[in-house]
Formats: structure tokens, C-alpha cells, sequence
């Protein structure tokens, strides 16, 4: 899975959820696919923290100087 870029495993996560919502595989096909997607998951939520670190916003500092500033969520 590390080789493979956030896109594609979105989409093989995707894949994943609607082989799931068939319902037409097996019960140990289905738990294989839930624990591939399960690992899927973590994979996108580690480069989604990697890459909200990476973020950073330039602001005025007042002086009409631009500072880097860390990204901050403000939810």
C-alpha cells in the first residue's frame, strides 16, 4: 500500500465498499476485504496528517511582511 498514491487507494477503497454492499461474496471473502480496507483506511488517514503538517498558510504580520505560519484547523 505505500507504493500506491492517495487517489488510488481512495478508489480501491471505494471498490472495497461496494464489493461489501453487494452482499454477494462470501463471509471470509468479506472479512479479508474489511481488514484490506480497514489497513486502507489508516494508510490515507497517516498521509492526511503528513500532509497537514506539510500546510502552511503566509500571513501579514501587520508590517506588511509575510510570515509562514504553522496550518491551524479552526473547526
Amino acid at each position: 500500500m505505500k507504493d500506491m498514491d492517495f487517489e488510488k487507494q481512495i478508489a480501491e477503497l471505494e471498490s472495497i465498499v461496494r464489493e461489501l454492499e453487494s452482499g454477494s461474496i462470501s463471509l471470509d471473502e468479506s472479512l479479508a476485504l474489511f481488514e484490506k480496507g480497514i489497513k486502507l483506511t489508516k494508510s490515507c488517514q497517516k498521509m492526511l496528517d503528513e500532509a497537514e503538517k506539510k500546510v502552511s498558510m503566509l500571513i501579514s504580520d501587520g508590517s506588511g511582511d509575510m510570515v509562514e505560519k504553522d496550518f491551524i484547523n479552526e473547526e
